[in-house]
């Protein structure tokens, strides 16, 4: 039975084309390891090339747009299914309701905000769903230098961080998630590590 794996990415292209090559190579890595595939229902920049890829090498794909962006003609009709909905906020829930395990691929506001959003449903328990970063010429390290100066700062516990599998190539990033899966004993949440109000900073100043 194939899972279904969770991406968020971006609508647009980019300004470096590496970023659209990646997208369908993580596509296509995905649907050979027997995953299906979730994402925003693009069709166009990067989302689009991620579903056309997931497609054509198997897998199916289900695509969740909002009303607004599907006016905007936005939207990919390819999809095997496409599920419109009227609010980005149950966008977001649905996506993370029918993934297995989530992937954040290049993008800006919109794929950080669901990132984070994914992130943080598993630092208060809400899901225990493996989540990765595909590093693309760097690009994810930003994100990352964010989250660790948060821990420098006493803002974000390290087991937040400890949470975020991160590889260079698409096809790596798929394997770890794949083998996350398999673990038969999932890393449990544990408030009193993942909370920052519990960090060694609690109580000073």
């Amino acid at each position: 039975m194939r899972r279904a794996l969770t991406v968020y990415c971006a609508s647009a292209r980019g300004a470096n084309a590496t970023h659209l090559a990646a997208a369908a190579a993580f596509g296509r890595a995905l649907a050979l390891a027997n995953f299906n595939l979730v994402y925003g229902g693009g069709g166009i920049g990067l989302m689009g090339e991620l579903a056309r890829s997931a497609q054509q090498h198997g897998a199916h794909v289900t695509g969740i747009i909002t009303e607004q962006f599907l006016s905007l003609e936005q939207g990919w009709t390819g999809c095997d299914e496409l599920i419109v909905v009227a609010s980005m906020r149950e966008r977001k829930q649905r996506m993370e309701e029918l993934g297995s395990a989530f992937a954040v691929l290049a993008g800006g506001l919109g794929t950080w905000e669901e990132f984070f959003e994914t992130l943080v449903g598993r630092v208060i328990g809400r899901h225990q769903k493996p989540i990765g970063i595909l590093n693309t010429n760097g690009f994810a390290l930003p994100l990352r230098q964010l989250i660790e100066h948060g821990v420098e700062q006493g803002f974000v516990r390290h087991a937040a961080l400890d949470l975020l599998l991160t590889h260079d190539e698409p096809a790596g990033l798929v394997e770890q998630l794949a083998f996350a899966l398999a673990a038969t004993e999932p890393i449990p949440h544990d408030p009193q590590q993942m909370l920052p109000m519990h960090g060694p900073h609690e109580g000073r100043g």
